[in-house]
């Protein structure tokens, strides 16, 4: 399976949380699944660290290339298609960050790696 994991589910996953699900950890672990993880979500750590809403995210905001990389997973780069997907969603959803994620799991054929039950207004693959 192709997976891009939102930024909670990354942030949870690099500390060993018991909020990741099982079934979610079990697949992270196996190399058989692709996973990657966008650049929206290097801009969601450094904004939200910045704003003091996510202390515990430091070190991956000072290394997020590197620890993501380093856990066998890929990057996505925000790509023109990506954007404009994203805010052309008729779904009434305020984040940036979730359309983004969406509007990429969408166009790159991915499922969506969230415990964010409001990711299925946008009709995409979630998995948890």
């Amino acid at each position: 399976m192709r997976l891009l994991l939102d930024t909670h589910t990354l942030a949870w996953w690099l500390e060993d949380s018991p909020k990741l699900s099982r079934r979610l950890a079990e697949m992270l672990g196996d190399t058989d699944h692709e996973v990657f993880v966008s650049a929206i979500s290097a801009y969601e750590v450094a904004l939200k660290h910045r704003l003091g809403k996510w202390p515990e995210v430091g070190p991956l905001v000072s290394g997020f290339e590197e620890i993501v990389l380093e856990q066998g997973f890929s990057l996505l780069t925000i790509a023109a298609k990506h954007a404009t997907r994203a805010a052309l969603y008729e779904v009434e959803h305020r984040d940036p960050f979730d359309r983004m994620l969406a509007a990429q799991a969408e166009l790159e054929g991915l499922a969506l790696a969230t415990n964010d039950t409001h990711c299925l207004r946008f009709g995409i693959t979630t998995i948890w």
